[in-house]
């Protein structure tokens, strides 16, 4: 089972309403505008994941997003595709249509941001909160 860990942490800006994407970025900011954004300063970005990890996904392997802050925690499914760019130095984004471009990790999504476990955002309003999101690949 390929699998990728990821940290990051919460912002008071943090509002995870958007209809189509999720998104979690290494960057430090993030403005009440970033409505898809639910974590920032995450440890890893599209290009940190491994080649084989990207290789599964160009292949168009099923993957669960697991998000965990404390206790709390929700699976997003979604899908690879062979049109994965998967290079990109700070964000990743899991969308709910087929749209690819650098940043996009998956595609297909049954959730968005606006569907994330509203405990989590909450708590993700809390910039001294942590995330941590597994990825993982289907068999």
């Amino acid at each position: 089972m390929l699998k990728e860990r990821i940290r990051c942490r919460g912002h008071e800006n943090v509002r995870a309403t958007h209809k189509s994407t999720l998104e979690f970025t290494k960057e430090d900011y993030l403005t009440p505008r970033g409505d898809c954004i639910l974590c920032i300063e995450a440890d890893k970005g599209i290009n940190d994941l491994s080649e084989r990890f990207k290789e599964a996904l160009r292949a168009g392997k099923r993957i669960i997003i697991r998000i965990k802050v404390g206790k709390i925690v929700d699976e997003i499914i979604a899908q690879g595709s062979p049109g994965l760019i998967l290079d990109h130095e700070y964000s990743m984004v899991i969308r709910k249509s087929k749209y690819i471009d650098p940043r996009t990790l998956a595609i297909r999504a049954n959730k968005a941001a606006k569907d994330v476990d509203r405990r989590i955002v909450e708590l993700l309003k809390n910039p001294d909160v942590t995330a941590e999101i597994e990825l993982i690949i289907l068999a």
